[in-house]
């Protein structure tokens, strides 16, 4: 159960070691409490006069012994005690997977590292209109467009270092996930190189769940076994478009619509049929996600409209999907028959 409280101007006493105890603390002042601290059992450590009977006692697992008689007095007393986790390492970097951009694919492990981040560094692909419920850590907007880089590569990874060596917890926020075309390996390098301890926290990739948000799975039983994940940030090869074709199965391609044109030509030369559907959908997950279906020979002049972030799907499941959409709209159509029949 979760229970949201206006906690403005509210005396609120956080105890626990300060180390452990630092995120609770700016967690609770962001929500606009007035924020009183004690760091020993014993109140030997406090950072001023406590209040006489604060609104909430927030206890911080800091694995110190003696809590427990302050904490049973205070509930005696009828003061509510919020159980709250100890902050995270310092001077550490986390790789976090965002997902396709919705807070629904956002992993567990992914909110419990912003929890305990005190600065994210987040491009525009995560879910970063949702970062300040999830967070009261310094948000960096390091976010990238086609052609327009806000702040380069380089300088991202040496700005996640130079505030992990002044005793940071960094979490590094990705669209998707970091190992999928999302330069995770470069940074987990630059952490390694500067002595940074790194993890990653794996995302719910584009690649498979854009896709099913427009209702084509990347597999289908008797339709396809396998299927390959493009990046379309550079045009392919013609060795690569004939390799495709002749792999067969899905091909998937992330940020595909300026090389759009290149790639239905390429595969069309290397004899991928004219005819086999393709989709490009459009801002998965967000406001206004489009799907454009055609067929590999007329893809160009359909999805002519069409803008990144998207999503490309050449296969014989796009056609899986149709008649699946088919079909749901047909039985729509008999229920509402139905239904006016009954009341006829």
């Amino acid at each position: 159960m979760q229970l949201t409280i206006d906690l403005t101007g509210r005396d609120i006493l956080v105890t626990g070691s300060t180390h452990a105890a630092r995120q609770a603390v700016r967690r609770y002042q962001a929500a606009g409490a007035v924020v009183h601290r004690l760091s020993t059992p014993n109140g030997a450590d406090t950072d001023g006069t406590l209040p006489e009977r604060p609104f909430l006692v927030a206890a911080v697992d800091d694995g110190q012994p003696g809590w427990g008689p302050l904490l049973e007095r205070c509930r005696e007393a009828g003061i509510p005690v919020a159980s709250e986790p100890p902050a995270g390492e310092s001077g550490q970097v986390t790789l976090v997977g965002g997902g396709p951009g919705t807070l629904d694919l956002l992993t567990i492990g992914a909110v419990y590292a912003l929890r305990d981040a005190d600065v994210v560094f987040y491009d525009r692909l995560a879910p970063y209109a949702e970062l300040k419920q999830l967070t009261s850590a310094e948000l960096v907007d390091v976010g990238k467009r086609p052609g327009h880089h806000k702040v380069a590569q380089c300088d991202i990874e040496k700005r996640m270092v130079d505030a992990a060596l002044t005793g940071k917890n960094v979490v590094r926020l990705k669209g998707g996930d970091p190992y999928v075309f999302g330069r995770g390996g470069e940074e987990v390098a630059a952490c390694v190189q500067a002595g940074v301890p790194v993890r990653v926290i794996s995302g719910v990739t584009s690649a498979i769940s854009v896709p099913a948000a427009a209702g084509i799975p990347v597999t289908h039983r008797e339709v396809s076994h396998l299927f390959t994940v493009v990046s379309g940030h550079a045009p392919l090869t013609e060795k690569e478009h004939t390799h495709l074709t002749g792999l067969g199965g899905t091909i998937v391609v992330l940020m595909g619509i300026g090389t759009l044109p290149q790639l239905a030509a390429g595969l069309r030369r290397a004899g991928m049929d004219p005819a086999m559907p393709m989709a490009v959908i459009e801002r998965g997950y967000r406001p206004g996600q489009r799907t454009t279906i055609a067929e590999l020979g007329t893809i160009e002049t359909a999805a002519a409209g069409c803008t990144n972030p998207a999503v490309l799907v050449i296969g014989e499941v796009v056609r899986v999907a149709e008649a699946n959409r088919i079909h749901a709209e047909a039985t729509a159509d008999l229920d509402l028959l139905a239904a006016s029949l009954l009341e006829a």
